[in-house]
């Protein structure tokens, strides 16, 4: 009952409701980084999805689009600005992915949605990831996030996709709060994104 009415259910109210308890912290982290990242607040990208549909996530954007000599993005540590790192240090960076719920494209929980151009790299037991919608938070992001192995993450979102329940979201989702609170499991090396996957298992 949980799986097929009740979680969509629970995804929606919870979305609606925090948009708009949220909308004041929305609308002044949106003015901030407009201003560092020179009128672009918002971060768009496409995902794959429940049975791998693209749909595009919004998050606010940490990182501006400052260039070389040559014409090629800085590295993400040069890129990043003083706002942005303090809003992806504290997760609000994900908080506009709450209209991607209310739309349906994404539930709370979930397996996060990863880049498009990994769907070939997938093995058939790690693509069981799309199975489900994928989530803000997951049991792979409240065991390690950015510290663990690629191996170890689509263990544990293959591992929720067999197990999830609303008992386990509820752990998932106060372990979340927990670790956000404390800024625990984020790479803070010089490379502020996780390497990138390259199909190995």
């Amino acid at each position: 009952m949980y799986r097929l009415y009740f979680k969509r259910i629970v995804d929606f109210s919870v979305a609606l409701v925090g948009i708009i308890l949220l909308l004041p912290l929305l609308i002044l982290i949106w003015f901030m980084l407009l201003i560092a990242n020179q009128g672009k607040p918002l971060f768009f990208q496409p995902r794959p999805g429940k049975d791998e549909k693209i749909f595009n996530i919004i998050k606010f954007k940490t990182m501006n689009d400052k260039i070389d000599s040559d014409g090629n993005l800085l590295p993400d540590s040069d890129r990043l600005t003083k706002v942005g790192n303090f809003v992806r240090k504290t997760s609000l960076d994900e908080i506009p992915q709450l209209f991607n719920v209310l739309k349906g494209d994404m539930s709370l929980i979930g397996p996060r949605p990863l880049r498009t151009f990994y769907l070939p790299l997938y093995s058939s037991e790690q693509n069981r990831r799309h199975e489900v919608r994928p989530g803000i938070t997951g049991w792979a992001q409240v065991n390690g996030r950015n510290t663990i192995s690629w191996t170890e993450k689509f263990k544990y979102d293959v591992y929720y996709v067999d197990n999830f329940s609303f008992s386990l979201d509820m752990r998932i989702f106060f372990l979340t709060i927990s670790k956000v609170f404390r800024a625990k499991d984020i790479n803070t090396s010089e490379k502020v994104t996780m390497e990138k996957f390259n199909g190995e298992n």
